[in-house]
């Protein structure tokens, strides 16, 4: 080839993939007024049936509103219903610290009982499904239902108790040991509860951590305690915010038993006594409910910032 010849090249062709289009999902209009519904429905209950009376009973809370007459007609009163709860309303200190007790009870007695027995329900034993029936049973039961219950258990002439210790105490009426008698009928229903939650938690636990744990030469409660407890973060955390939100609402199982006096007063009580009593003190009552409010939105938040911080 001579040197005037210019020199061929083969055009390079280059392969180009085809790129394959992204499947895009179109919602017809029907589809969309499913999703605005679904959406919607839920959010306009919660608002209206949680955060709207929440936010309404703050407000009412200082303001001295006897629940009569228009709302035109009520007064603020700035924060004289919080003084006054703290300082010159007698039942309010005490109700406060048997809350206190009720909590102490749940977390000391009932809550590591409820996860005793899930231990034990999750080692597949003989009759296990009797048992976990058995122990899950009093939860579907209401506060009040099982209020009656404990009634035949506790009536100072038929009682079984009485009749088992040879005794004559009325253990609902004698205002010395009815809070302990009511702390132990909400306990049995607690107990079932915890165990639940606790057993749905062991059912998700790797074994192999245990057999491992069991090479090494550590016993079956230093497992529990060293490797499967800690592993189950996230289930005591929802045990511990269920105990106190539990304690601090209590009333239907008092307020069966005595509408929550001689002894057995909660905040819980004072509320209704309050809004819904003779005494038809809404703003004092919704001062009693904010406090309840406060007091459970604080330590959930707590809780919440300590479950963020562990996931991270």
């Amino acid at each position: 080839m001579s040197a005037s010849t210019p020199m061929m090249t083969r055009p390079t062709v280059k392969a180009r993939k085809k790129k394959t289009p992204e499947p895009t999902t179109q919602l017809n209009s029907r589809d969309r007024t499913t999703m605005i519904l679904m959406a919607a429905i839920p959010t306009v209950l919660v608002v209206g049936l949680v955060w709207f009376p929440a936010f309404f009973s703050v407000v009412l809370s200082f303001t001295n509103w006897n629940g009569i007459g228009a709302l035109s007609d009520i007064q603020f009163i700035g924060f004289q219903n919080y003084v006054d709860i703290l300082t010159i309303y007698p039942p309010f200190w005490p109700a406060l610290t048997h809350n206190v007790m009720w909590l102490l009870s749940l977390f000391l007695i009932f809550t590591p009982l409820g996860m005793f027995l899930a231990v034990l329900v999750d080692r597949e034993i003989k009759a296990t499904r009797f048992y976990q029936t058995s122990f899950y049973l009093p939860v579907v039961l209401s506060g009040a239902l099982i209020g009656f219950i404990w009634q035949l258990i506790y009536s100072r002439d038929q009682g079984l108790l009485n009749a088992v210790l040879g005794t004559t105490i009325d253990w609902y009426g004698n205002p010395d040991v009815n809070l302990y008698a009511a702390m132990v009928a909400n306990g049995w229903r607690h107990t079932g509860y915890i165990m639940l939650l606790y057993l749905a938690g062991l059912k998700g636990f790797d074994p192999g951590l245990a057999e491992a744990a069991a090479i090494d030469g550590a016993g079956q409660v230093k497992t529990f305690f060293l490797i499967t407890f800690p592993v189950l973060r996230p289930t005591n955390m929802i045990v511990l915010v269920i105990t106190f939100i539990d304690a601090l609402r209590a009333f239907d199982l008092v307020w069966i038993i005595n509408q929550g006096r001689n002894g057995l007063e909660l905040i819980a009580t004072l509320v209704t006594a309050n809004i819904a009593g003779e005494a038809s003190r809404v703003g004092f009552g919704s001062a009693l409910a904010t406090l309840m409010l406060i007091l459970s939105s604080a330590f959930i938040v707590v809780q919440l910032r300590l479950m963020v911080k562990g996931d991270h």
